[in-house]
């Protein structure tokens, strides 16, 4: 299992656009990702649970990957937050 935190820099939030963008990302990969905010956890290849999650500016998340290419999908998962979100 890999995580890290991270904290929404984009002053919209997560919205629509990212959101769609990370689910997609998160399907190229096998492993399971969760994003967690304030003790809410939900899976990240499910657009409307990503949504539902109503991450602001300056909250913090934990996406952690459990599996075969979790790696590499934490990986990919952090760059596209960073420069993004």
């Amino acid at each position: 299992m890999k995580q890290f935190q991270y904290t929404i820099k984009d002053e919209l939030g997560v919205h629509a656009r990212p959101a769609g963008l990370l689910v997609k990302l998160a399907k190229q990969y096998a492993s399971a990702i969760t994003l967690e905010k304030n003790g809410k956890t939900c899976d990240m290849r499910k657009l409307m649970a990503v949504m539902g999650m109503g991450i602001r500016q300056g909250e913090t998340v934990t996406v952690t990957a459990e599996g075969e290419d979790e790696a590499a999908a934490i990986e990919a998962v952090e760059k596209f937050l960073t420069e993004n979100v």
